[in-house]
């Protein structure tokens, strides 16, 4: 499997940790223990339910930069993910930088230990609200290399969510750039915004055209929607089905957790 962590794990769940706006953010609330208190007990509660892994990422900070964040944002994921890693260091942490700050992600990533990263344009180009995102492996890539962590692995997005290309190819040729030209250790698939559904159908072509390489799920992931996708998945990142209500921006369920690991066997 990707990580050794998860070498008798046959199909690993990644539980996401949507931060709360952050100071500097329209939206924040002016209190970052508040923050940090909500983002440990959601960690504690997704970690007793049975996931695999955490994912932690600035959810709140819309609306988001397109690129680089700026340097209290990365200060404040360092801390609250160190903390994560201190409370639950048997669990693999990735970090996420939103929108598409994969080289501060790497960064936080290297301070704190986490062992994967999650990038949304990793190659070529898309549209979305925060304007035009280009691909930043070059600068990620040589990034790892100058900090030695190719430990850190780099779980990059094919046709990313909440963005539509800017010029359309075939699927299976934007998998081949992302893992042979940029690099990617593993490759998302998600529907076309936060919690909404993936088409199985799209999935399965990602796979074949992927082949050894792993597949994560990056949307839409329940106990009803399992059944059509287990063929083609490797894995599954879960944020908005495991919060109470199935409200992104709730805190997590645990009753829901259970559910969805259960329905995994």
């Amino acid at each position: 499997m990707l990580l050794p962590a998860w070498s008798n794990v046959a199909k690993p769940v990644i539980g996401m940790l949507h931060l709360a706006p952050l100071p500097g953010s329209p939206l924040y609330g002016g209190s970052t223990a508040a923050i940090r208190e909500a983002v440990l007990r959601d960690a504690s509660l997704l970690a007793d339910g049975g996931v695999h892994g955490l994912m932690i990422e600035n959810f709140g900070d819309t609306p988001f930069f397109p690129g680089r964040v700026p340097a209290h944002v990365v200060s404040h994921l360092t801390a609250i993910a160190a903390e994560v890693r201190r409370a639950l260091p048997q669990l693999p942490l990735g970090i996420n930088v939103l929108r598409n700050d994969g080289l501060s992600a790497l960064a936080v990533a290297h301070a704190v230990g986490a062992s994967y990263i999650r990038v949304n344009v990793l190659c070529g180009a898309r549209v979305a609200d925060q304007g035009l995102l280009q691909g930043i492996a070059h600068e990620l890539l040589r990034l790892r290399s100058e900090l030695r962590a190719g430990d850190i692995k780099i779980f990059a997005d094919v046709d990313v969510k909440h963005s539509v290309p800017l010029a359309e190819r075939p699927i299976a040729d934007e998998v081949e750039d992302m893992l042979h030209r940029g690099m990617a250790d593993a490759l998302i698939v998600s529907g076309a915004g936060t919690g909404k559904p993936t088409d199985p159908e799209k999935v399965k072509r990602v796979k074949s055209a992927a082949k050894e390489a792993p597949v994560f799920l990056g949307s839409g992931v329940t106990p009803q929607t399992l059944s059509a996708l287990l063929p083609y998945a490797d894995g599954f990142i879960v944020g908005t089905y495991f919060k109470k209500d199935g409200v992104s921006t709730n805190a997590v369920d645990p009753r829901r957790v259970r559910e969805l690991i259960k329905t995994l066997g």
